[in-house]
């Protein structure tokens, strides 16, 4: 099932951004440190490409620390681009925000030239708690769901640096499948757009790969090498007695159970995609994207002068 989630009032986030673009000295993009490339929103890039941009991978704290390090570096290496990792909520490594875009835009500062700052991220990203940590203050609505922010909101961090806050924005079709998964077991998705037990497997399935010790150990189960990512679901639903009439499992309230254990992180660090990893799902789901623009070409083309598609 392929995950999308676009409100309307994305749209008109895309629009605030292109419109205050043409006045910003450095944009953040805020990501998700446990999936960065999923959350690095595509139509921000060619929105923002000519500006010097920081990659910020929030929620550090929540990630795997050896494959953080290796975003880091994967982001670092691009042109007109930092990048850091943080938690939103620690005050001090906050900061680094300030001097990384000074380090970018080197000729901003000052009352003449106050430094221009845009923040964006996808829904559920943590921005609101970063700019609260930032200001000191309650600036941003947070809460542990998609889309809270509605408005663009001016911030005032020093006499000489203004932050524009953005909605949180996803794009208007995901073509990796992958980042759709992942992007909602992330909770960055509504509710309302995706099956939470076909997402939990997908996360299962990853898990089982890259870091079954931590699913073993959270929920006291067996090894589960050689399992069906529906049999560790159903072993994790017995542990947690999410069970149905004679001992059926309810799988709706096992997905529910490992949703909620991941996104809080009991279940450890853990990071669901690696540089490479993500290139290769970006790759394929070009190629599909591509042949699907392709065949609705040759449809196009083969429709008569006002007349009727042909199929």
């Amino acid at each position: 099932m392929a995950i999308q989630w676009f409100p309307g009032h994305m749209h008109l986030t895309q629009k605030a951004v292109e419109k205050r673009l043409k006045d910003i000295d450095v944009v953040i993009e805020l990501l998700d440190a446990r999936l960065p490339g999923s959350s690095a929103n595509p139509m921000l890039a060619e929105l923002t490409g000519h500006k010097p941009g920081l990659k910020v991978l929030n929620k550090q704290d929540l990630a795997d620390p050896a494959v953080t390090a290796l975003w880091l570096a994967h982001y670092d290496a691009q042109a007109q681009t930092r990048a850091i990792g943080l938690d939103a909520s620690q005050a001090t490594p906050a900061r680094q925000l300030i001097d990384a875009c000074h380090q970018l835009a080197p000729s901003r500062g000052g009352m003449a030239k106050p430094m221009r700052v845009l923040i964006c991220g996808i829904p559920n990203v943590g921005k609101s708690t970063l700019i609260n940590t930032l200001t000191g203050s309650r600036k941003a609505k947070t809460g542990d769901e998609a889309g809270i922010t509605k408005l663009e909101q001016r911030i005032v961090l020093a006499d000489d640096f203004y932050l524009w806050d953005t909605p949180g924005m996803l794009w208007p079709r995901i073509i990796v499948a992958q980042s759709g998964y992942n992007l909602a077991a992330s909770g960055a998705v509504g509710r309302n757009a995706f099956d939470e037990e076909e997402v939990a497997l997908e996360l299962l399935r990853y898990l089982q790969r890259h870091y079954a010790g931590l699913v073993e150990a959270r929920f006291k189960l067996a090894p589960i090498a050689g399992l069906g990512d529906e049999e560790v679901l159903e072993a994790i639903g017995r542990k947690r007695g999410a069970l149905l009439g004679k001992g059926k499992v309810n799988l709706q309230k096992a997905a529910e159970v490992v949703m909620h254990e991941f996104r809080s992180g009991n279940l450890g660090r853990i990071t669901l995609e690696r540089p490479d990893e993500f290139a290769q799902w970006l790759a394929a789901g070009q190629l599909v994207d591509a042949e699907r623009e392709a065949k609705k070409e040759a449809r196009r083309r083969k429709r008569p002068a006002n007349g009727p598609e042909t199929l």
